[in-house]
């Protein structure tokens, strides 16, 4: 059944609007959002500079806090979304709607974003404050463009996963755990990423974050080329790459998974 774009617009909305009325009405998330995920990233501050390390690791670590906003996002809000809507009987009337299933993953993204850049600001700008960073930004133009391109590329990943996480029934929630803390790592979320070696950090790059925030410290902090892993313009141009790759990936694992459902009855890869 072919829809329009006026259809599928409303329908982004509409999912993002639940996605925000549901932030405010739980006045807790707010805390446990914002002050918890702070002392995570204040205590490898203090490692640092316990070891005396340079002080822009210090800067580092408050992006990378910041930046892991969006991370969590990605996994608990879309990548196991799917499954969660299937729990809870959901998924049915999203399966029979007029509407690309895309829509309704980047309307939660877009409500999600809200709670998302609410704990990533509160990061960035507590942290920044308190530990006294100090941001010597080479192109705004630049670092803004890595940012966004991140973020597609991440939430790109995320309806991948979606659908994955999905089609694998009850191990969605074992996914979600898995991958959480070996991205931290891989990604470089606390120190430069090129400390991995180059064969490792050349892998990690498939993760959006790992290039995203390498060109973003080399953007925002004077030292920063010094402890990159590779030259600025090519990050940016592996992470435009990486917003169509995943992209495409999305769309096919997202027809793939209503195809299933449609044509035998179930949306997992085996009886559970």
């Amino acid at each position: 059944m072919k829809t329009d774009l006026k259809t599928n617009i409303k329908a982004i909305i509409a999912r993002s609007y639940v996605r925000v009325v549901a932030a405010n009405r739980e006045p807790s998330w707010w805390f446990t959002e914002t002050l918890l995920p702070l002392l995570a990233t204040a205590a490898y501050v203090y490692v640092y500079r316990a070891l005396r390390a340079p002080e822009e690791y210090t800067g580092f670590v408050i992006l990378g806090g910041t930046m892991s906003a969006y991370w969590i996002f990605v996994l608990w809000s879309m990548a196991a979304q799917f499954y969660w809507e299937k729990e809870i009987g959901n998924l049915e009337l999203y399966m029979i709607a007029p509407i690309s299933r895309m829509s309704i993953l980047l309307g939660m993204a877009a409500g999600g974003m809200v709670l998302a850049t609410t704990r990533a600001v509160f990061i960035f700008l507590v942290g920044s404050l308190i530990f006294k960073v100090n941001f010597a930004i080479i192109s705004l133009p630049k670092l803004f463009s890595v940012f966004v391109l991140t973020l597609i590329s991440l939430y790109g990943l995320g309806m991948v996963f979606s659908s994955l996480f999905l089609l694998y029934g009850r191990e969605a929630w074992h996914g979600v755990t898995l991958l959480q803390e070996p991205v931290h790592l891989l990604s470089g979320f606390f120190f430069p990423v090129k400390n991995l070696g180059f064969a490792v950090a050349l892998g990690a790059s498939l993760i959006p974050m790992t290039l995203g925030l390498d060109a973003m410290r080399q953007l925002a902090f004077k030292a920063g080329p010094e402890f990159s892993f590779l030259n600025v313009n090519v990050e940016i141009a592996v992470l435009v790459g990486l917003c169509g790759l995943f992209m495409v990936l999305a769309k096919y694992a997202l027809e793939f998974m209503e195809k299933l459902g449609k044509k035998e009855g179930r949306l997992t890869l085996r009886w559970q």
